[in-house]
């Protein structure tokens, strides 16, 4: 199904998994997919975003990866990333994306835009190259691609492009961001749009009491993000927090820059969703005292959640 305003719950960022030697694992492609969609209750996922390197895929890869993994996926819905430096790279992934049966495509500012025109002509210039018949996601992530959004102008980016139907907030600090657009809607003066935090969930406990729908994230623990959407929606705050508490230690170490793919790729292998944590050149890696922290953090995590209980690193 097309993605649109009513989209909620856990869309997770999905790494892509490669080979030691930089190949793409189609075999862990395919176990990733299953275990973020049937074993850890995602709702959706989100393909070639900046924590699955997808600036490291060609094009023909980045279209292969998306048909394959939408054709693992089922009915849920896949958003693919189709941010690109020109039109024409980001036209041909999201109509290809879309022929293969995406639910939407996401699309980042690029870091030159600085005034509120600039962004709003950008995002403007964008749909007209990839059409204004495909739902898209507004990625907001201003740590990052230094662009900074107020609500005003998401505002005017939600009211002036009907297709642009979820927010990706991944705006820190950002919980007044959320309650101002949530006031917008509430007041009428911008239209209703899904929002779905990242960060890492790094301050998802509060986001969904301020009205966001649910994380578009990529934590190693997409399960448990699954079960505190579920909590807080149920109204179980106490619970959600307490859950929240639990994981925040490796949630923090794994948001930092630099290393956090490294991280969350580490965890996931250990788990057994991906066969290998290596990351495609150049990607960075963690050393034995940085492995031996994880470790240590899983050990502390696995006191309260049964799934950080895992067999002996060997």
């Amino acid at each position: 199904m097309p993605l649109d305003e009513t989209a909620r719950g856990v869309y997770v960022i999905a790494p892509t998994p490669f080979h030691e030697d930089g190949r793409i694992d189609l075999a862990s492609t395919d176990r990733m997919t299953d275990f973020f969609l049937q074993e850890a209750g995602a709702d959706g996922m989100t393909i070639l975003g900046v924590m699955g390197e997808a600036p490291k895929l060609d094009a023909a890869e980045s279209l292969d990866i998306t048909q394959r993994i939408i054709r693992r996926a089922g009915k849920a819905g896949i958003i693919v990333g189709v941010s690109a430096p020109g039109f024409a790279a980001m036209r041909a992934l999201a109509r290809g994306a879309m022929e293969a049966g995406a639910a939407g495509v996401m699309i980042a500012p690029p870091s030159t835009l600085r005034t509120d025109d600039q962004i709003v002509t950008y995002f403007k210039q964008a749909v007209e190259a990839i059409g204004a018949d495909i739902p898209w996601v507004l990625q907001d992530y201003p740590l990052l691609f230094t662009v900074q959004m107020t609500p005003g102008v998401i505002r005017r980016i939600v009211q002036e492009l009907p297709s642009c139907v979820m927010l990706k907030h991944e705006d820190w600090p950002g919980l007044e961001k959320i309650s101002a657009l949530r006031g917008f809607q509430a007041d009428g003066s911008m239209r209703p749009i899904s929002i779905l935090c990242g960060n890492g969930g790094l301050f998802l406990d509060f986001e969904t009491e301020r009205g966001a729908d649910g994380a578009m994230t990529g934590y190693a623990f997409p399960d448990m993000l699954a079960e505190l959407v579920k909590l807080s929606r149920a109204g179980e705050r106490d619970r959600a927090h307490d859950l929240f508490d639990a994981h925040l230690p490796l949630i923090r170490y794994e948001q930092q820059f630099g290393v956090g793919l490294a991280v969350r790729k580490y965890v996931l292998r250990r788990r057994g969703v991906i066969a290998s944590d290596a990351q495609r050149k150049p990607g960075s890696t963690l050393g034995a005292k940085a492995r031996a922290e994880v470790e240590y953090l899983l050990s502390r995590l696995a006191r309260h959640d049964a799934r950080a209980k895992l067999a002996p690193a060997g």
